[in-house]
């Protein structure tokens, strides 16, 4: 009877798993170089274990489609994602949730920035941008690419193919403000919570490119957890990341996003991103 218990006792801790056994995947855009990202990220990895009681561990990417991919394909259960970046990986995985949002990001904006050569000066009023090369961040991302295209076409009444003389798309914001500090654009499209960091760590030039012009606020970044996290680490478990998410409160945390804080988000709060990803086809 005895050699039955034992055996039932072993047998229960090689067909049972335990949640502990599991890690915790999550990964981000890449909106600005590898090594800033990587020491932001491995903070907040470090953070979210000690929150969540499970390892943790952040997954570098090479695109904003990557991250995606990583998304769908359940490589990652959580991501850090843009406005447009986030409904593409909500629709690829339904029931996926947005969870948190920076404070800011409630209303976020875009600024366009010039090379002192333009004959363009900061405005209230849409700027004519007929003629010029024109770089954008990356083709996926929110702040550096859809709204600004989209402000872009409706103010101008015409294609961004027509109105420029020459397009690109650095691949991320840090990329867009040393293209046109170099002159290799005349303008861009710019993060403006990157541009104002770069301002303030005395890391862009600004005798040689200058911001003129700035976006209408809408919502852009947000935190989405993957549908299906429950049945991998137990149910509560996506209250549980909402809730660290939301009560991360470390200064040295906050700054490396930057945000002042994180607040609740939903899904719905993106239906403008998916509507004007529609209107000037990004999406189906």
């Amino acid at each position: 009877m005895l050699f039955s218990r034992i055996s039932l006792l072993l047998l229960s801790f090689i067909l049972v798993p335990t949640v502990c056994a599991q890690t915790f995947t999550f990964t981000a855009i890449p909106d600005e170089n590898e090594s800033q990202l990587q020491t932001r990220f491995n903070k907040v990895a470090r953070y979210l274990e000690q929150e969540l009681g499970v390892d943790v561990k952040y997954v570098p990417v090479k695109s904003y489609a990557a991250a995606v991919t990583a998304f769908r394909n359940n490589q990652v259960q959580l991501a850090w994602f843009g406005g447009l970046s986030g409904v593409q990986a909500r629709r690829l995985v339904p029931g996926s949730d947005a969870i948190a949002q920076g404070y800011e990001d409630q209303f976020f904006k875009s600024f366009f920035i010039a090379h002192h050569s333009v004959e363009l000066v900061v405005s209230s009023n849409f700027p004519n941008l007929n003629g010029y090369t024109f770089t954008f961040g990356s083709k996926g991302s929110t702040s550096g690419r859809l709204m600004p295209q989209f402000f872009i076409e409706r103010n101008m009444g015409k294609q961004a193919k027509e109105i420029f003389s020459r397009i690109g798309f650095s691949g991320d914001h840090s990329r867009t403000i040393a293209q046109v500090e170099a002159g290799a654009y005349q303008i861009g499209a710019v993060n403006y919570k990157v541009w104002e960091s770069a301002v303030e760590k005395g890391l862009v030039d600004t005798s040689k490119v200058r911001v003129i012009w700035e976006t209408p606020a809408y919502p852009d970044y947000q935190w989405t957890v993957r549908h299906g996290v429950e049945q991998t680490f137990g149910s509560g478990f996506e209250a549980k990341l909402k809730a660290a998410l939301l009560n991360m409160k470390d200064p040295e945390l906050l700054a490396s996003f930057p945000r002042l804080s994180f607040v609740e988000a939903e899904n719905q709060d993106y239906e403008p991103i998916e509507s004007v990803a529609i209107a000037i086809g990004l999406l189906d």
